[in-house]
């Protein structure tokens, strides 16, 4: 791949934008844990919780802070990498990250402070609502940046207007309850649950294991089981829900994940395993499971799911005709608001492929002069690079189900054999830590890498949306930016280590002296010790 000014403000993007989901899924997760926490303290009065709360909270803590650092850098791309991008759909895509600013981020921000430094001077209650705002301050971040990106997958509510050459909104309303925004905020919250509670369980099963802080951990495993289990659920059905609804709005990406190139007769089967071959247009050693991929994409086992090479068809179709509203358009600004209402009538009737016929700006400055084969080949450029999308699925789907598994296991462990936990487990639990990362990186990576060659599906395509900068300025930022995030997460995990060893050191005495009275009263003074 040549590192072209378009490759090149991709890869920083994508750099920066993964680097920052290393810190958004936890911060997400922890924030309601923490909250769920501090309401059983308040319910029970047992310092036990308080103490939890206080121990998780500090981890929240510098997950928050870290995550705020690398997330600011993000929009500041926007208007440095992705000018024309900024300008062309700026009035939709900037109104949720507007509202995500003032409504969330001053949320979470304004009483992050008060949950830390608020202990003793705020009642229990008050100190817990203020816990309570700063998860939903997080939740609601999530919110309007998904909404945002949603639109960039399913670009609803909006219309172009071709006397401003820009995008321009028409309805909040659709924008705000598109139908793949609302998926992809309760799954991406959700596999943020799951990555906080596996958190949890791994540093809770590691005290257990070292014989460590054993009410603590007991507790922080049984409320990690069951808020995981949740939300395990809740991101495969949501993840389901997903690829429903690229059925009818991104097509080509569900093809491209199923590595399906021909049309199959309906209903589709499930592709298990294979290898994509993208010169070939074939997927080797294809294990297939019949009728699913039908039920999953469609809801019905009559519905024909359309392979690689119809779809492609079908944009060669578009960019033709996307070059009649093309031709339109110029016609429109040449004669400068005198246009006939035939000329107008003509691009609104072709205006929405548009963006089809901007594919040829890759190859010429004037896609009007377009040979069939500049034509051919950006119908060609629409498949975005099958096999690593083909993997990145099944990776995620795979650890999808095994969180499941882990989460029910602990769940029944810890509600039905009295929090007696096999060592084997625990082992299994802490070695489990990095992968609902692993999981939520596949699953970013298959969301936007899927997206290409569009910026905006359908509307505008990257290599359109770029600023006028030069390679060597692009190459040296994505150098500093990969020192500068290197460096952050060296500082994070830095510090997550110090402060796991160092254990919950708040409430130290009086959480002892009630956990040894109540573990006493319960075992009859034996203590705790792992199940074999």
């Amino acid at each position: 791949m040549e590192l072209d000014i378009v490759e090149l403000s991709r890869l920083q993007f994508a750099m920066t934008a993964m680097y920052h989901f290393l810190f958004v899924p936890l911060t997400l997760g922890l924030s309601v844990i923490v909250a769920i926490m501090e309401t059983v303290y308040v319910m029970t009065n047992r310092p036990v919780w308080r103490q939890m709360t206080k121990f998780w909270a500090t981890l929240f803590g510098i997950n928050f802070v870290l995550g705020v650092a690398t997330g600011i850098t993000m929009e500041f791309q926007f208007g440095m990498n992705w000018s024309y991008y900024s300008h062309y759909v700026g009035d939709i895509f900037g109104a949720p990250l507007a509202i995500e600013g003032l409504m969330a981020f001053f949320l979470e921000a304004t009483f992050v402070g008060l949950m830390f430094f608020g202990w003793g001077k705020l009642s229990k209650v008050g100190h817990c609502v203020v816990t309570w705002l700063v998860a939903i301050g997080s939740n609601f971040s999530a919110l309007w940046i998904l909404i945002a990106n949603g639109w960039m997958q399913n670009p609803v509510g909006a219309e172009f207007n071709p006397m401003t050459m820009r995008m321009e909104m028409t309805s909040f309303f659709d924008v705000m309850f598109n139908e793949v925004a609302q998926a992809k905020f309760v799954h991406t919250v959700s596999a943020g649950y799951v990555t906080a509670a596996i958190f949890v369980l791994g540093v809770s099963a590691w005290y257990l294991l070292k014989g460590r802080h054993i009410e603590l951990a007991r507790r922080s495993i049984a409320v990690a089981a069951s808020f995981g289990l949740a939300g395990a659920l809740s991101a495969v059905v949501l993840g389901d829900e997903s690829g429903y609804n690229a059925t009818h709005t991104q097509k080509m990406k569900l093809a491209a994940i199923e590595g399906m190139w021909e049309t199959h007769a309906a209903p589709a089967p499930f592709n298990l395993f294979g290898i994509p071959d993208q010169a070939d247009r074939d997927t080797q050693f294809a294990l297939k499971i019949p009728v699913v991929m039908g039920l999953i994409g469609s809801r019905s086992l009559t519905e024909e799911l359309p392979g690689i090479n119809q779809l492609v068809d079908e944009a060669d179709a578009r960019i033709r005709n996307g070059l009649i509203a093309y031709d339109a358009l110029m016609q429109i600004r040449a004669e400068r608001g005198t246009a006939t209402p035939e000329l107008a009538a003509q691009f609104e009737e072709h205006s929405g492929d548009l963006g089809f016929a901007f594919l040829l700006k890759r190859y010429l400055e004037d896609p009007r002069q377009a040979t069939d084969a500049q034509i051919a080949q950006a119908a060609q450029d629409t498949v975005p690079e099958v096999l690593p999308l083909f993997w990145a699925f099944r990776v995620m789907v795979i650890l999808g189900f095994g969180f499941i598994a882990m989460m029910l296991y602990f769940f029944i462990r810890a509600n039905f054999y009295g929090m007696r936990f096999p060592r084997w487990a625990l082992r299994a639990a802490v070695v489990a830590i990095p992968t609902p990362w692993i999981a939520a990186e596949m699953g970013w990576f298959v969301a936007e890498f899927g997206r290409q060659p569009w910026t905006v599906d359908g509307v505008l395509p990257t290599a359109l949306s770029v600023s006028h900068l030069s390679v060597t300025q692009v190459a040296l930022t994505l150098a500093g930016f990969v020192t500068f995030y290197s460096v952050l997460f060296v500082i994070e995990i830095g510090l997550m280590r110090k402060y796991i060893l160092k254990g919950p050191y708040m409430d130290v005495a009086e959480t002892d002296d009630w956990t040894r009275r109540h573990t006493d009263r319960l075992t009859g003074g034996r203590g705790y010790e792992p199940a074999e």
